[in-house]
This record gives structure tokens, C-alpha cells and sequence, in this order.
């Protein structure tokens, strides 16, 4: 009998860990986040801004990758692309604030113009459909300001 309890948390651990690694596929890493923009911030000095910003912002390419995807605001707060939702494009979103009541978006702004870095906010993941927590990688791209983000 205490072997076939054991048989059967060890079976019933492999199913949870199996499940738990489909699910890590299912989302971006930090390190694959951090390159996307490396790669985002290199097609806007290669391709130009305009060139680049319809790039990000049309699905079904290389600029969005399961939960990734490349978004870019101007110093003033505006969406000038966005690989998840771009209707946002065109919009000032300096006063949004996150399902937490943070307003995040400044600080993404100044943390991007500030040499760069990461900030964290709940954001509603297009994949999951659930506001979940994000960490957002940013960074100066010309005048702009492009990120990728991951949710944890």
C-alpha cells in the first residue's frame, strides 16, 4: 500500500512538472525579452521609424513571439506602435494606470530615456486574457521609446 501511495505522488509530480514546463513555453523569458528589444532598437536605426514602427505593430511576424511583442511610445506618452493592440497607436496613455492603480507609463518613459531598464505593473496578457503581472524591459529607439514585456 506505501508503495502504491508513492508509485502514485511520484507519477502524480512528473504530471505537475510536465504541465508547469508546457506552460513555461508559453511565455517569453526575460532573456528573449532583452533581445527582441535589442533587435527592435536595431530595425529602427536600420529601417527608420516609420518603417519600423508598422513592422512592430503587424501580427504575424517576427516582432511578436507568443506573449512578446515589441510596443514603442514617444516622450509624451503616445503609442507609436504596438505588436499586441494597434488601436492603441495614436493614443496618449501618460494617465493610464495599471489594474493596480499604478501610472506606469511615465516610468517606463524615463526609465527607457534613462539608459534603460526594467519596471514592473499588472497588465492584461493578449494571450492568457487575464490581467497578470508584467515586468517590461525598456529603452531608447531614436527619439522614442520601445519595450518588450514578460508576465510572471
Amino acid at each position: 500500500m506505501l508503495k502504491s501511495k508513492f508509485a502514485m505522488l511520484m507519477v502524480a509530480g512528473a504530471v505537475m512538472t510536465a504541465s508547469s514546463a508546457a506552460q513555461s513555453e508559453d511565455y517569453g523569458t526575460a532573456d528573449e525579452a532583452t533581445a527582441l528589444l535589442e533587435k527592435a532598437v536595431g530595425h529602427v536605426g536600420s529601417a527608420g521609424n516609420e518603417q519600423a514602427y508598422t513592422d512592430f505593430s503587424t501580427t504575424g511576424n517576427d516582432w511578436q513571439d507568443r506573449d512578446l511583442y515589441v510596443f514603442c511610445f514617444d516622450k509624451d506618452g503616445k503609442v507609436v506602435a504596438h505588436g499586441a493592440n494597434a488601436k492603441l497607436i495614436g493614443k496618449n496613455l501618460m494617465k493610464i494606470k495599471d489594474a493596480d492603480g499604478k501610472m506606469f507609463i511615465g516610468e517606463l518613459i524615463s526609465t527607457g530615456l534613462g539608459g534603460g531598464g526594467w519596471v514592473d505593473y499588472r497588465w492584461p496578457n493578449p494571450v492568457s486574457k487575464k490581467v497578470e503581472q508584467k515586468s517590461s524591459v525598456v529603452k531608447q529607439a531614436g527619439a522614442d521609446i520601445c519595450g518588450v514585456g514578460i508576465y510572471k
